[in-house]
């Protein structure tokens, strides 16, 4: 007996080395957690400068850029032409469409309450995950995916006074491109590290983003405060790409799952950021929908597995 309990403990050596990397992953991720809830915020700041569609060109420029620069000088050679169209899926998904809808939105939509609406991005990432991947989730995951939707769905329609605006739409479909992004993203991360992908992804942009900057900015104003400057430079370095550096390495060291937990709190921190830096007032309704959403995500992060 004793021979075989010994034979089936993990070395104390091993354990050690487990707790060494999940360690600095749980912080990694929570950098990057941190990193995302701020892109709401850095977004209304960055239109009090730019307009919208100049706003998204040019972050996709810089952010394309430090990509470019980072898989240069790390000498990291392009990928398989077989991955190209789901980077390209991740490109317009992420890196374009998501970024473009949330921006329009902002301009009329708090960043509370837009908060709040994505906060079902990794609901509708699992959904897409579902369809794509083929897998069968339980009915208790249905069941709390259907009701941290409905949750949003009847805040929305509260705040907006019995109907939806144009603000809300552009939210809703930024969910549907952004999680298809996310779940392609996750595929390619499976053969390629994940900073890679969305590295790749950025790469992929410039060819459209360059002529869409140089465009929108002769059509709109710039206004260059350092509320504008700030809230560009974290958007296209913060969020597009060192968050997800971040995010990406924390994840492959903790695994999915315990990453999933801290990205909970990011609609949270999210209400968070928008009364210390922008000065909102929230309504009741915001952080009780904020945390319902939560409870709907981590019963369905519990029921996949």
């Amino acid at each position: 007996m004793r021979a075989e309990s010994s034979a089936t403990a993990a070395p104390p050596i091993a354990v050690s080395r487990e707790r060494e990397r999940i360690g600095p992953g749980v912080a990694q991720a929570a950098l990057g957690v941190v990193a995302f809830s701020l892109t709401f915020p850095a977004t209304a700041w960055g239109l009090e400068g730019f307009g919208p569609w100049s706003l998204v060109a040019v972050r996709s420029v810089l952010a394309a850029v430090i990509a470019g620069a980072v898989l240069l000088a790390l000498r990291v050679p392009p990928p398989a032409r077989r991955h190209w169209p789901g980077l390209a899926v991740v490109a317009a998904g992420v890196v374009l469409g998501f970024p473009l809808l949330t921006t329009l939105a902002l301009r009329t939509s708090t960043t509370a309450h837009a908060a709040v609406v994505v906060g079902l991005l990794p609901l509708t990432t699992a959904l897409f995950s579902a369809l794509r991947v083929g897998t069968r989730p339980s009915r208790t995951f249905w069941a709390a995916a259907l009701a941290g939707a409905a949750a949003v769905l009847a805040f929305t329609v509260q705040q907006s006074g019995g109907a939806l605006t144009s603000a809300d739409a552009y939210l809703f479909a930024a969910l549907l491109v952004c999680a298809a992004g996310y779940t392609e993203g996750g595929r390619l991360a499976r053969v390629m590290p994940g900073w890679q992908v969305i590295g790749w992804a950025l790469v992929l942009c410039l060819p459209v983003a360059v002529p869409a900057a140089a465009f929108a900015l002769a059509q709109e104003p710039v206004r260059l405060t350092a509320h504008s400057v700030t809230g560009l430079l974290w958007v296209a370095a913060g969020s597009q790409f060192l968050g997800l550096v971040f995010w990406y390495r924390g994840m492959a060291a903790i695994g999915i799952p315990k990453a999933s937990q801290l990205q909970l709190a990011q609609p949270l921190l999210t209400l968070v950021w928008s009364v210390l830096l922008l000065g909102e007032h929230l309504t009741v309704a915001a952080p009780l929908t904020a945390a319902a959403v939560l409870v709907c995500i981590a019963v369905t992060q519990r029921a996949r597995g």
